[in-house]
């Protein structure tokens, strides 16, 4: 099945049309028309090869929501017509002790929606910057938000799951007093989440300019992390911090905001590695610096069952396929409030 999608040629050529194939369907797959996909950062770093291993053409995209068009003879999960979401795996070995406890997003043979080896031509995926993608239902979600929301659902697909997973694993709830670190992408999700759990949230900027909108997300404080008296006002008062900055700064400001038994996870990934936190800080307070990569498959509709309810959506501008390579420029400039998310029905008049 050949269709429009938009993808990089190589890694210093800008994103352009292309044609692309998908598989034959097979018993247990599904075929999704794609109405939108969220761009993620991680996008830009492998279309531009600044990640080892990019395979070309580079597809990009695993923020996808749109509506099943076909179903395998032996789908049970989903039917034609249903609103549903693929997000950043696709397929996995399904019988490792990670896959029997549905955290497929740990199994060594875990396949990414793009630059990730399969059988289907032409010998790696492709992602979501595509007008259709067929996905085996395992990996398939149902998204049960309005459909005038979807495209504000698509970020969910990765800025929700690996803001959601470190949350609920920490049991994050009433009562604790949470720091979100970036008020990005990210962040901006981590803030609307653990609000909705019912923690008191405290944001970390370093920008004073962004006070007023991580109020506005559910923040309960907002501190710049610039100012030292203001973190200084937050030492040994954090059950849990979220840190979703994805470049290297110094750990040991956030770990001294710490309680007893608190832990920071990091969710963003540095180019090079953040500085070495001070081992004074783990052993004084018995602190736990901890990492979390997205979520597995459960989780994830766990995630977007939560955020249905408490209709928690990405704050998005919504583009067209001709505008992605300038909001990757935009992205790089921090100049995005908070998600870009592309109209995939622009993809049959890109030029």
């Amino acid at each position: 099945m050949m269709i429009k999608a938009y993808g990089a040629p190589a890694g210093d050529k800008p994103l352009e049309p292309m044609d692309i194939t998908r598989r034959a369907m097979g018993a247990q797959d599904v075929q999704i028309d794609i109405a939108y996909c969220g761009i993620c950062h991680s996008d830009l770093h492998q279309a531009r090869a600044e990640w080892a291993g990019t395979h070309f053409p580079c597809v990009p995209g695993h923020e996808i929501v749109g509506r099943v068009a076909s179903v395998g003879t032996q789908v049970t999960n989903v039917q034609v017509g249903d609103l549903v979401g693929v997000g950043c795996i696709v397929d996995s070995c399904q019988h490792c002790e990670e896959c029997d406890v549905g955290q497929e997003n740990y199994c060594d043979a875990m396949i990414g929606t793009y630059n990730f080896p399969t059988p289907d031509a032409p010998g790696w995926t492709l992602g979501g910057y595509a007008q259709q993608i067929v996905v085996n239902e395992r990996y398939v979600l149902r998204i049960r938000h309005p459909e005038s929301q979807l495209a504000a659902v698509a970020p969910l697909l990765c800025a929700g799951i690996t803001t959601y997973s470190p949350l609920r694993h920490w049991n994050i709830g009433p009562g604790q007093k949470v720091g979100v670190v970036g008020i990005g992408g990210l962040g901006h999700v981590g803030i609307k989440l653990a609000h909705a759990m019912g923690a008191h949230v405290v944001a970390f900027t370093t920008s004073d300019s962004k006070r007023e909108a991580a109020k506005a997300l559910g923040a309960d404080d907002v501190v710049v992390s610039r100012n030292a008296s203001e973190m200084a006002e937050h030492t040994a008062s954090l059950d849990f911090i979220l840190n979703t900055v994805a470049a290297p700064h110094d750990l040991d400001a956030f770990m001294a905001l710490l309680k007893r038994d608190g832990t920071m996870t990091l969710v963003g990934v540095p180019a090079e590695a953040h500085p070495s936190p001070q081992v004074f800080h783990l052993v004084s307070k018995r602190r736990t610096l901890a990492g979390s990569m997205i979520g597995g498959i459960p989780e994830t509709q766990e995630m977007l069952d939560f955020c249905a309810k408490h209709d928690i959506v990405a704050d998005i501008e919504l583009i067209s396929a001709d505008q992605i390579n300038a909001s990757y420029e935009r992205m790089l400039r921090g100049d995005v409030k908070y998600r870009f998310v592309i109209d995939n029905g622009t993809l049959s008049t890109a030029s």
